[in-house]
């Protein structure tokens, strides 16, 4: 192919599926055979009525609806992102929550000849466009239903997997009285101002996680919607909150930002400046009235905050002090190591910024470690829960677990 010749779908979709393969790679991360054969098989472009062969095969997600307030409510997901959360799910008979299209062809390449996939999403606009979508994509085998997912969507049938494409708050019965038991249930689950994939087997009445993955989702509609809000901090920074339980009150932190900021140093370094997502996890279940930091680049050019990531910086608010994860600090002059630090504003800045670093050590102490996600019935004693942080959603009880201190 010369130079200026445009590059094929197939070329661009296979660039695409290498760069993927090497993003797992820097993380640690294998992926499987029969995922990366059907992210080199679907057609993408077909999903994306409208957009450029360019446009169809940059990793990143394409939004295909917005509410009148500009607020995306459907898209197809970023392809690194698909790939990820495929690689966390396993079955051969497949119910998707939320539907777009690529991700169910997907899943029905890795379904195999004998394996089946329903796709279910709330709006007749969405499972229109998936239908057709899937059928101009020769996969007219894959049952598409318009529904509200929050109940059983074919009353007795059970699935191996399930796996939710939405943001969710809460995992209501119909998901796991439609999982068989060892199946997998696939969510990006919010809690405590975060988002994470994860990966649930069913045992019994319950779910316990195997894995765990960073993500980002539109919400929910329909009656599994919920109510998050932002408590503002200042200019350009607000702080995201989930959970019923995270009572802060915005105006005994307003301006805060206008304090002199106190640095607590934890001593405890990460190779190459890589983030963890545990150690967020860690902080949203050890420290009192947790949030996380949503900064406009604005707030960080001018010098306002200097926090470790623009969408999602764990922090937590103690009285009129706020304190939060800061950038990492180099170590070394050949930028290999890094530092967690901890920065706070306030009348009692020094202990709330010393407070954060003693967890993110006290995380360091068990080993980095991820925590154990437990999801169980609402009306399930204490009694029957496993120790570690609950919390308590509308259908369900969600526990965190952490293995004890080596």
């Amino acid at each position: 192919m010369s130079v200026d010749a445009p590059m094929r779908a197939e070329d661009l979709r296979d660039a695409l599926v290498d760069k993927i393969v090497k993003g797992h790679v820097r993380q640690g991360l294998v992926m499987r055979a029969d995922v990366e054969r059907a992210l080199r098989t679907v057609p993408r472009e077909v999903f994306i009525p409208g957009a450029s062969l360019e446009e169809a095969y940059k990793d990143t997600a394409i939004v295909t609806k917005r509410r009148e307030d500009g607020v995306s409510i459907s898209s197809v997901s970023a392809p690194y992102l698909i790939a990820e959360m495929l690689g966390q799910a396993r079955g051969r008979h497949v119910l998707e929550v939320g539907s777009g299209g690529y991700n169910a062809a997907l899943l029905r390449e890795i379904a195999g000849p004998d394996g089946s996939v329903t796709t279910v999403d709330i709006d007749p606009e969405v499972t229109d466009r998936a239908r057709s979508c899937l059928d101009a994509a020769g996969y007219t085998d894959v049952k598409v239903v318009c529904a509200d997912a929050e109940f059983e969507i074919e009353p007795g049938r059970t699935y191996d997997l399930i796996i939710v494409t939405v943001g969710a708050w809460d995992v209501p019965p119909a998901w796991i009285s439609q999982l068989a038991d060892g199946g997998i249930l696939v969510v990006p689950l919010r809690t405590l101002g975060m988002t994470r994939s994860w990966a649930l087997r069913r045992t019994g009445n319950h779910l316990v996680s195997r894995s765990s993955l960073l993500c980002g989702f539109v919400p929910m509609q329909g009656a599994g919607a919920s109510n998050s809000w932002n408590v503002a901090l200042g200019d350009g920074v607000t702080l995201w909150l989930t959970e019923p339980r995270q009572d802060i009150d915005g105006g005994a932190v307003a301006g805060v930002f206008s304090q002199e900021r106190r640095q607590a140093r934890s001593g405890v370094t990460v190779p190459g400046g890589r983030l963890s997502a545990d150690l967020d996890l860690w902080l949203a279940t050890h420290l009192p009235d947790f949030g996380s930091m949503i900064v406009a680049q604005e707030a960080i050019d001018s010098g306002l905050v200097v926090p470790s990531w623009r969408w999602g910086t764990p922090a937590f608010v103690d009285g009129a002090t706020l304190a939060y994860r800061g950038k990492l600090r180099q170590v070394d002059e050949a930028g290999t190591e890094f530092e967690y630090v901890a920065y706070a504003h306030g009348p009692n800045a020094d202990r709330a910024a010393g407070h954060l670093a003693d967890q993110i050590r006290a995380w360091d102490a068990v080993g980095r470690s991820a925590p154990t996600l437990c999801v169980f019935p609402i009306d399930t004693p204490d009694a029957d829960l496993p120790d570690g942080l609950v919390l308590d959603k509308r259908h369900s009880r969600v526990v965190f677990t952490w293995p004890p201190s080596k």
